[in-house]
């Protein structure tokens, strides 16, 4: 046996190769699993992790609440939704998007892009499975999962079963993403409101909404394009630009294509789409023919919303009108703070690392797809993030591999 498959057979009693009895302090029970990667999240971020430090030999675990790997895509987007930027700038590690994509791929495309990738890679998450806390001891990450009986939709949370799983590992790859969970507003009166009231995590299309008074409300890309849907499945469309903020194609292009969006009550942003996405993280908005339904008058813009009524919404300029739908496009947030014991590395205020682009924390948390720079971003932090795990396992190895060689000179001087 040479030396490097001794020390896999020596590892491979004790992954982790340190304490291997101790417990985190909340007492977890003691039936667990071994592995020295865990990765939570099986959308894009998960996916090319598990993509490197698969391809590199290292042994890794991922963990999937939802039932299908890109569950945001799958589960919370609608029908026409494509791709806001070009596809070179999206796709993932070792793998290019197929030729006869269009620059801009839908969403069945990106999902059957993802398939392809999972399969590619032999990626096989463990699905299902929702982490419930995520916490350091001092030696070792302790995972803790239940198991989804009911998936999650519009701002519920899905229902967990009482059986609990647990991980132990040396490092932890959080790839929940900024989008884990849809935003729901508290608005005055919502409880009171009769007529229908969702997130657009739950809009699929315009059909079925004919001739129904819709009202969208935010005017970021969810926004414009579900109301540009709904318009064109014949709806009586109306949107809500709440902070009279709107960012589409480029700035000095712009006003020549569009002419002044300010007299429709969209304000034009100060500063272009690419500063506008790494500064503040937004993604720039791009028109696909809203504003041009909006100057035909089969959209309305209204101002914030003040309150609901029983059929009605008030806005902030004193209107009442009548909406037999309301459809709250007002984005999604990260679930880190709810289940993971840190709070160092994350901010508990928004889930995202307190550091703008941080990817890597302490004790060997990491964090991949939080740096704000969309799929571009998701492929740079995968990579710096395998990089390193590689490196750091690696030397674990040669590690072992000069103990047993100094174990076999040892045993030799007394033969």
């Amino acid at each position: 046996m040479d030396c490097f498959s001794e020390a896999e057979g020596k590892r491979s009693h004790d992954p982790l190769y340190r304490n291997p009895g101790a417990l985190p302090a909340t007492g977890f029970p003691v039936g667990f699993t071994d592995k020295l990667v865990v990765i939570v999240g099986a959308g894009p971020a998960g996916l090319a992790t598990a993509a490197l430090l698969g391809l590199a030999g290292v042994p890794y675990v991922l963990i999937e609440r939802c039932n299908c790997i890109g569950s945001l895509w799958r589960h919370r987007t609608y029908d026409r939704l494509c791709l806001h930027l070009p596809k070179k700038f999206c796709e993932l590690p070792l793998m290019p998007f197929p030729l006869d994509f269009p620059t801009y791929p839908t969403r069945e495309q990106f999902l059957e892009y993802l398939e392809s990738y999972a399969t590619t890679f032999g990626i096989e998450p463990k699905f299902r499975e929702a982490v419930v806390s995520a916490e350091f001891n001092g030696d070792s990450w302790w995972v803790r999962t239940k198991g989804v009986t009911s998936l999650a939709s519009g701002g519920e949370q899905p229902k967990l079963a009482g059986n609990v799983n647990m991980y132990r590992c040396k490092w932890l790859v959080v790839a929940t993403g900024e989008n884990a969970e849809p935003v729901v507003p508290e608005i005055e009166g919502s409880a009171r409101f009769k007529g229908q009231l969702m997130h657009s995590s739950d809009y699929r299309s315009g059909e079925g909404y004919a001739d129904k008074r819709v009202l969208v409300v935010g005017c970021g890309n969810s926004g414009m394009e579900v109301s540009l849907d709904l318009s064109n499945h014949n709806a009586r469309a109306s949107m809500v630009v709440r902070d009279k903020i709107v960012d589409r194609i480029l700035l000095m292009m712009s006003r020549a294509i569009i002419g002044d969006t300010s007299r429709l009550g969209i304000a034009r942003p100060r500063i272009g789409p690419m500063e506008l996405k790494a500064v503040s993280g937004k993604t720039p908005v791009l028109d696909v023919g809203t504003i041009a339904k909006i100057k035909s008058g089969n959209i309305e813009v209204f101002p914030a919303m003040q309150r609901f009524h029983d059929h009605d919404v008030e806005f902030i300029d004193g209107r009442i009108e009548n909406f037999d739908v309301v459809i709250l496009a007002t984005g999604y947030r990260s679930n880190v703070p709810y289940w993971l014991k840190d709070k160092d590395f994350f901010s508990e205020k928004d889930g995202f690392p307190k550091k703008s682009k941080e990817w890597k924390g302490q004790n060997g948390l990491y964090a991949v797809g939080f740096s704000k720079r969309g799929l571009l971003g998701v492929s740079m932090d995968a990579m710096n993030i395998s990089e390193d795990i590689v490196q750091q396992w690696r030397d674990m190895r040669m590690e072992d591999v000069r103990e047993i060689m100094s174990n076999r000179r040892a045993t030799c001087l007394f033969d």
